[in-house]
């Protein structure tokens, strides 16, 4: 893949599988299929899925992110024909891989180099260009570059009603409910944490604690379990994102707080003026929702004194899918 495709070998992006097609033991193609891209507004308009939805179904859409025919082997019909057999597999060995199925396949292609006939061959659809515009460690680039053609192919005759349905099929879920926030979620923040006294000393102080407790709760909303993946959570963070969480400028960039600085503010915080200022931001965030879903666990290993097990009950948005209370209690003798 690096001596001879154009754009080189491609690391692993998320949850990858290779494929290698042969005949007769010879080598003839190669293919990758990786994670879908955060952001492509003609996939994400041809889906019909909002941003609320779109960061919670995108393990559901998987990248063509390489193909490659062999020099030696440029066969008519030979490129639609694997692309064919490894779609008839896909959807079985992703689930066997990683656990969840697939419900639509994407890929890019550069017009100044090809015109994506072997996509239409394969019945693929093109659903309109980029804005040439990609990721960086930055976030995205600042200049647009070449934009590039969108092809999408359903694996299932209903996946387009499914990942844009307002609730999602029990069967496509996994792991923790995700949400994206917007920038405006992400600019608020902060204001609600202003009044929150500071528990750590003046002294060696560089992160302000109303972004240190904004990114760990954006990173809570986006479903991060724990200080590292909350603390990876906000070095994926772009230099805008950064700016609307108000982190440290220095140096000409915006600087995100460490694992260590999200451990030490939200261990020592006071937890009952943070659940408050949580409330005020949810309490703001709740207007849009016309449901509500209220459920209630028990927690296993939490006994009090008496023997009784703790019970946790939780309020869930319906059109925002924001958790807005969770309240702990223990049952009633």
């Amino acid at each position: 893949m690096d001596a001879h495709h154009y754009l080189g070998a491609l690391p692993k992006i998320g949850d990858t599988l290779w494929y290698v097609a042969t005949w007769n033991g010879e080598w003839l193609a190669l293919l990758s299929f990786s994670a879908a891209a955060w952001k492509c507004a003609p996939r994400d308009d041809w889906i019909g899925w909002g941003y609320r939805h779109q960061y919670d179904r995108l393990h559901l859409v998987a990248n063509n992110s390489r193909f490659l025919i062999l020099p030696e082997h440029h066969y008519p019909n030979l490129a639609s024909r694997v692309l064919a057999l490894c779609e008839r597999r896909l959807a079985g060995d992703w689930w066997a891989r990683f656990g969840y199925p697939l419900l639509l396949l994407e890929t890019f292609v550069d017009p100044r180099h090809f015109h994506g006939t072997l996509y239409r061959a394969a019945n693929w659809h093109c659903v309109g260009e980029t804005r040439g515009f990609r990721r960086t460690r930055a976030g995205y680039s600042v200049e647009p570059g070449a934009a590039k053609r969108v092809f999408v192919r359903p694996l299932h005759r209903q996946a387009q009603a499914r990942l844009s349905a307002p609730v999602l099929d029990p069967q496509y879920r996994h792991g923790a409910p995700h949400i994206m926030l917007s920038a405006e979620h992400m600019g608020s923040l902060p204001e609600f944490f202003a009044d929150i006294p500071d528990p750590r000393r003046g002294q060696g102080r560089r992160h302000p604690l109303p972004a240190v407790l904004a990114i760990a709760a954006g990173a809570t909303l986006c479903g991060m379990r724990g200080y590292k993946a909350i603390s990876l959570w906000a070095q994926d963070l772009g230099q805008k994102a950064r700016a609307r969480f108000r982190c440290c400028y220095r140096n000409g960039h915006y600087a995100v707080p460490s694992r260590t600085v999200i451990r030490e503010v939200l261990t020592r915080v006071d937890p009952e003026t943070l659940d408050r200022a949580l409330q005020r931001w949810n309490a703001q965030q709740a207007a849009t929702d016309e449901g509500l879903a209220i459920d209630g666990k028990t927690m296993c290993n939490a006994i009090d004194a008496e023997g009784r097990q703790a019970h946790i009950l939780g309020v869930v948005g319906h059109q925002t899918q924001t958790c807005h209370t969770q309240k702990k209690s223990a049952p009633c003798p």
